[in-house]
């Protein structure tokens, strides 16, 4: 599994026993928790990944990562995959932060670091929503590089598309 490392924060693929610590509500020892963490969305999706696990084995790398400050080692939020691509090459992601790590760029910083992976993996789109009132995600979306695509009644839906391989900067 592959970690990927931003200049102010490491994200780490879930493993089993962290998803279940997560589910729990429960730090592992020694492991340290931003306060809010982990939120009822990260429970969700680490909810999400043990079934798949279950069901189907570990979908790794297309999974949950937690998103840690490099600087103290303190978990803040998560990002991941909603699953495997589908024929089309097609990925959906989701992230959040704790409230006690919003507006400092975090969210992006983790966003493009995971972009970044999905296009070197190939990947030919990735797929995103935020409800219609969740301004600071919409931001974070487009400042990414996605685009607003469709918006209904509940969700605004953003993308991104490449053609191949990201090159290096």
């Amino acid at each position: 599994m592959t970690d990927l490392v931003t200049p102010r924060l490491l994200l780490y693929p879930l493993t089993a026993a962290h998803a279940e610590q997560v589910v729990a509500g429960r730090p592992a020892g020694g492991a340290r928790w931003a306060p809010g963490y982990p939120s009822p969305g990260e429970m969700r999706a680490a909810k999400r990944f043990l079934e798949t696990c279950a069901d189907s084995g570990d979908p790794h790398p297309y999974g949950p990562y937690a998103i840690q400050r490099r600087e103290d080692g303190t978990v803040i939020g998560g990002v991941g995959f909603h699953g495997a691509p589908d024929d089309r090459r097609h990925v959906t992601i989701g992230y959040g932060l704790v409230e006690s790590a919003r507006g400092r760029g975090y969210a992006s910083e983790a966003l493009r670091a995971l972009l970044r992976f999905t296009r070197d993996q190939g990947i030919a789109c990735v797929h995103g929503d935020t409800d219609l009132d969740n301004t600071a995600s919409q931001h974070v979306m487009t400042a990414v590089g996605m685009r607003l695509v469709k918006e209904d009644a509940q969700l605004k839906h953003y993308r991104i598309d490449w053609d191949g391989p990201a090159t290096q900067e």
